[in-house]
């Protein structure tokens, strides 16, 4: 019968979605009657079937009529039996499926929310404490769900019983329903804190721990989910943690250090004292650990959300926490660790290229606090590393290894005092496997994030312990001690400098010890892995002591490269050996595995074959003479399939390879077929080339070109070069070469000509009569020039009599190309020769108005490339001249004159920074945007002499942000917007002045938009627009380099608004609140309702039937980039509480259309994560 019974309800589930709407009611009455029958059994099936109909009700959303019908049955019959209170058990249930019933389908009841809600206030006040904790889990989820109205309804009802205090009891209840309210819907309670808080800290005081713990309870809710609200009252909620997380009334800590001896004999006898004392006081009535407890989760709630409090944090609240490492509670030591390893991480330095500059601000006095405090830490720990409890030392391990990441080479004077403890836990028989990895794993951060030195005298101790480990049957234990061994072997003998310490003891040890895994082949693949890398360490640094041993070593080596699994671990553990400053002895390996790395060149893993060419670029490096001509053959012929544009770094990387090769192994070279360098010149001709891959491409022509290979020439390789470029001139085709493969190819021109100084004075003539030539197409001019360019910037083309003439009459080209590449090539050639070409093109640039803008151009060119000290004679002559041109009614001559006027303030800031803040006060407001505009071109992302002096005036330029100009605003937007995001240490501190001038700018203007009579159309322009996309662009920047400085709901209105303005706003927007849910989704969650509603608008927006198609695409792009935002918000851990989402996202299952796109855009996401996974690996 029992198995029966407890099938039945089963089979309703089912049942539900076939029979029609008005049976599954009779169903639920039925249910619903039997419940509150005498009968215990029935009882218990009834509810069981009910929870089951429940969960198979459709959702609201799908449209069907039923599950309104049936919950308000439900729910009618629920109130009725909750409030009758005679069978408590009856009770119990009823107030379960009410639970289940709100938290699935809350809003669905919403005609019953306020009898809900009056049904079970008075719970909270029953008997049975088991009813109030469920009528207060029923209560969490009717708040995520009923209106403002009821909200404040019980709000109000809660804080009246708490001030009426009718009885210790019930206040804890009230306190713990307030804190369950606030988990689950903490943005809707933020208002009432202001109310709450107070009444809270009062209770704090009262004589009754469990009331304590649930105030802290309470209070570690809110600062988690109203950060805002809660901010005033931190430092009173943090001053009553600390009072008591040390609050132990009944045991006495006092001259612990004098008691320790005494303890020791104390233990022997301990049991029998217990028996003694029992009628007085029990330790079990003791609960005042759990205020403890409480008060510890609450302080690392306040230090995971506070970053901006961390100075204080060093000050009030870590010498608390150290103090308290002492606690005689497993539980509350575990948390207090939490709490201290938690601000360990929030002061763990930011290591970005964001904050390099930062680097001697203010971002070092929490460091240095912390680093004052770590004697007293290690003071605490290191004798708990010794005791018996593994919680307690898994505690101490996780504190410290935390604490070496964050201040590395801070432990180095207690080495001593934590040698032992490490050791203990190692050797400990009692210790767990877990304990064991923990260890190891504390000892590898120490060995890597410490000098040497600091370890020589304990590697006695250390070594034969960590050895035991790489035995031990547990893989991972045997592989965290492989690790550590690895590391250990660096510690012995670092190869970089000299050390007096005696390795030989050791050698045997960690040699065999290693060599026993690396020879298992039925092991873990982590474990195989870890044991080449460690052998290929150990050969690396001690292979001179292994002697006879070496050989049959390298040949294990060798078969791990045959095996699939192994081989790119082995490749790695080669390359290491290979760069080895030993000279380890490779020649019984190499004659066979030559061939094998040349095979995996052809493998499709694109790791492998990066690491191939690692491996065999240091071999033919270091072992040249034991090479055989055969074995570089067997290389060279994989090598034309790795240069493609397809992918640049393999290519590079391969490139790097040969230019070795032409350095070491000329003879080789003759053997490089025509493939591989047919290949390379695609390559220089492929617009996509750029950065390291050319730069390796210079390299190997100018290797090559040293050689003196035949038929490698210079005058073969130029023929190669630029013969494409005029062979299309001469079959009067027009410029099919992307303009980036032009320069690409004058720099390589450039390059062969610095390695052949002898062969560049024909060439440079050559250029010169091709330009001067009226045959010559446009493409061979642009060539000319460019290769000039690229030549003039090194040699000294003064020479060339009639080059200058030639340029100029360049300049009134038709074509656009060889005007722009003139301008470039006098800039350059006046690199190489100041003296003679500046005074010129100065005067030029005064007296010829209509070539200005490409003269300007070239003096731009100038500025950048020249060095400080060379330009420093002209400075005060470019100045007064640029300042001539700096109210030039023409926008793009204007650009080049601030970028002329940043660039050359970096020459001299001390002097010229000030004048160009003088000139913020021109009348003009042209001056003033190119004055903006030119601060912007002083800052970069790499740290420089100016920064200082930018620091102190950066806010006298922004200042500008409030300019009545509209154009002016706007470039000083793109200049805080480049300074937010090269530099944020600029600007970080002045974010309280200049945001509300930034917000104010994201505001839709009526008075700038006008219409616009087209013909018979009337078309709208808004002349503000850009001005506000420069605006949301400035956020989202801030966002990733200043989230700490931001109040996010401030943030939040304004990404409302940008939700609703034009296109182009709505796409930054959209992007914005993807990032926002990853960055800061509790402030997501609070907004959500007000977020959904334009997201909702975009997606289901119809476009006009007789549109143009770029209305079309442009709406389709909308709806993709808000669709996005969705299913970003959708990550957000508890979204799928909110009404609204779950309303919204079944509004998009139901829409065909809106499915479609959205599970598109699932897909996009999900493939994209995979290939930046594989990317990695």
């Amino acid at each position: 019968m029992g198995q029966f019974t407890h099938r039945v309800p089963k089979s309703l589930g089912p049942l539900v979605s076939k029979v029609k709407e008005y049976q599954v009611e009779t169903i639920v009455d039925t249910l619903c009657t039997n419940m509150l029958s005498d009968k215990e059994q029935l009882r218990d099936i009834s509810s069981i079937g009910l929870k089951t109909v429940i969960s198979e009700l459709p959702p609201a959303s799908t449209g069907s009529t039923m599950t309104a019908n049936v919950c308000k049955k439900i729910t009618a019959q629920l109130t009725g039996a909750i409030g009758k209170q005679e069978d408590v058990s009856v009770q119990l249930e009823a107030l379960d499926i009410l639970s289940d019933m709100l938290s699935r389908l809350g809003a669905t009841l919403y005609s019953f929310h306020s009898s809900i809600l009056n049904c079970l206030l008075p719970q909270l006040t029953s008997p049975r404490l088991a009813v109030r904790k469920r009528a207060i889990i029923a209560l969490g989820h009717l708040v995520l769900t009923c209106n403002g109205n009821i909200f404040s309804e019980l709000m109000e009802h809660l804080l009246a019983e708490l001030k009426r205090n009718e009885s210790t009891s019930t206040t804890r209840t009230y306190i713990q329903c307030i804190a369950g309210i606030s988990r689950q819907a903490g943005h809707r309670i933020g208002e009432h804190l202001e109310k709450i808080i107070p009444l809270i800290v009062q209770y704090c005081n009262v004589e009754d721990d469990e009331l304590r713990e649930y105030c802290f309870q309470a209070f570690e809710s809110f600062v988690r989910r109203c950060p805002k609200e809660i901010g005033p009252h931190i430092p009173s909620v943090m001053g009553l943690c600390l009072k008591y997380i040390t609050y132990d009334p009944n045991y006495n800590y006092d001259n612990e250090e004098e008691e320790e001896e005494e303890e020791m004999m104390e233990t022997g006898n301990g049991e029998d004292e217990e028996q003694e004392s029992d009628d007085e006081y029990s330790d079990d009535d003791d609960i005042s650990w759990k205020v403890r407890r409480s008060a510890a989760k609450c302080l690392e709630a306040i230090v995971s959300t506070r970053h901006d409090l961390l100075q204080d944090f060093y000050k009030n609240l870590s010498p608390v926490l150290i103090s308290r490492f002492k606690e005689r509670e497993e539980n509350v030591k575990a948390d207090i660790f939490c709490a201290y390893i938690s601000l360990l991480k929030q002061t763990l330095p930011i290591q970005s290229w964001l904050h390099a500059s930062d680097s001697a601000g203010k971002e070092d006095i929490p460091l240095t606090m912390l680093q004052n405090q770590v004697p007293n830490i290690i003071k605490a720990l290191h004798k708990q590393l010794k005791e018996k409890s593994i919680k307690s030392r898994q505690g101490c391990f996780s504190l410290l290894t935390e604490l070496a990441n964050v201040l590395p080479g801070c432990l180095a004077d207690h080495i001593p005092a934590l040698v032992p403890g490490i050791v203990f836990s190692l050797a400990d028989k009692s210790s767990s496997s877990n304990m064991r990895i923990d260890t190891l794993s504390f000892l590898h951060v120490l060995l890597c994030n410490h000098q040497p030195e600091v370890f020589h005298l304990h590697i006695k101790t250390l070594v034969p312990p960590v050895v035991t480990c790489i035995g031990d049957p547990f893989y991972k234990i045997t592989s965290e001690a492989l690790l550590v061994t690895q590391q250990l072997v660096k510690v012995i003998r670092p190869l970089d400098k000299p050390g007096a310490f005696d390795v030989k003891p050791y050698v045997k040890d960690l040699f065999s010890g290693t060599l026993k895994r690396l020879k298992a082949a039925d092991i873990d693949q982590e474990v195989k892995e870890r044991a080449i890398s460690c052998m290929g360490q150990i050969i690396c640094n001690l292979g001179d002591h292994l002697s006879s041993d070496l050989q049959s070593t390298l040949k294990i080596f060798l078969d791990r490269l045959k095996n699939e699994i192994t081989r790119l671990t082995t490749v790695k553990a080669v390359t290491l050996i290979a760069s080895s400053p030993l000279k380890i002895d490779l020649r019984p390996i190499l004659g066979e595995g030559f061939p094998i790395l040349a095979s995996f060149l052809r493998k499709n893993q694109r790791a492998l074959k990066l690491s191939t060419l690692a491996a065999l670029d240091i071999l033919i490096k270091n072992y040249s003479d034991s090479l055989k001509p055969a074995m570089i053959e067997s290389v060279l012929t994989e090598l034309p399939a790795l240069i493609s544009e397809n992918d640049m770094h393999v290519s590079q990387v391969a490139i790097v390879f040969l230019t070795t090769l032409a350095k070491v192994y000329p003879s080789s070279l003759s053997k490089i077929s025509g493939s591989v360098l047919s290949e390379i010149f695609q390559l220089v001709h492929s617009p996509l080339l750029q950065g390291g891959a050319l730069n390796a491409i210079i390299d190997f022509f100018q290797a090559l070109v040293i050689t003196k290979t035949a038929s490698m020439g210079y005058t073969e390789l130029m023929k190669q070069l630029i013969g494409p470029i005029y062979s299309l001139s001469s079959a009067g085709a027009s410029v099919t070469l992307h303009k980036q493969a032009y320069y690409s190819v004058a720099k390589c021109v450039a390059a062969l000509s610095t390695a052949c100084p002898k062969e560049a004075a024909g060439v440079v003539n050559q250029f010169i009569q091709d330009v001067k030539s009226p045959k010559s197409s446009s493409a061979v001019k642009m060539l000319a020039f460019l290769s000039l360019a690229e030549m003039g910037r090194t040699m000294n083309l003064s020479a060339q009599k009639e080059l200058k003439m030639v340029i100029l009459e360049a300049f009134a080209s038709p074509s656009e190309e060889v005007k722009s590449a003139a301008s470039y090539a006098l800039g350059n050639i006046s690199v190489g020769n100041l003296k003679e070409y500046l005074p010129f093109m100065l005067k030029e640039i005064g007296s010829q108005p209509r070539r200005q803008y490409l003269l300007l151009h070239s003096l731009k060119e100038v500025i950048s490339s020249s060095p400080a000290d060379g330009l420093k004679p002209y400075v005060e002559d470019i100045w007064a001249l640029l300042f001539k041109h700096c109210e030039c009614a023409e926008e793009g001559t204007r650009n080049v004159v601030s970028e002329c006027l940043g660039k050359l303030t970096l020459v001299n800031p001390s002097q010229l920074l000030p004048r160009l803040k003088k000139q913020l006060s021109s009348g003009s407001p042209h001056a003033r945007s190119t004055v903006v505009t030119a601060i912007k071109f002083t800052i970069s992302d790499q740290p420089q002499p100016i920064d200082r002096l930018l620091k102190g005036c950066i806010g006298d330029f922004l200042k500008t942000l409030q300019d009545p100009d509209l154009n002016v605003r706007r470039v000083a937007l793109a200049m805080f917007n480049s300074a937010a995001h090269n530099k944020p240490s600029l600007i970080r501190d002045l974010l309280n002045t200049v945001l509300p001038h930034l917000y104010n700018e994201t505001k839709i203007r009526r008075e700038l938009i006008r219409e616009v009579e087209m013909g018979p159309f009337k078309h709208t322009v808004d002349d503000g627009l850009d001005v506000r996309k420069a605006a949301f662009e400035c956020m989202y920047t801030l966002l990733e380099s200043c989230l700490d400085r931001l109040d996010i709901y401030e943030y939040l209105n304004h990404v409302e608004d940008g939700l609703k303005d034009h296109y182009d706003i709505r796409m930054l927007t959209f992007i914005m609140l993807a990032r926002l849910s990853t960055l800061c989704p509790n402030a997501v969650l609070q907004r959500l309702e007000r977020l959904i509603e334009p997201l909702r608008a975009t997606c289901s927006t119809k476009v006009k039937a007789g549109s143009v198609k770029q209305e079309f695409e442009k709406q389709d792009e909308l709806k993709r980039s808000a669709m996005r935002a969705v299913a970003a918000l959708l990550t957000i851990p508890e979204v799928e509480k909110s009404p609204v989402m779950a309303e919204f996202s079944s509004q998009i299952r139901a829409n065909p259309e809106m499915a479609s796109l959205f599970e598109s855009i699932q897909k996009d996401s999900a493939s994209l994560s995979t290939t930046e996974s594989m990317e990695m690996s």
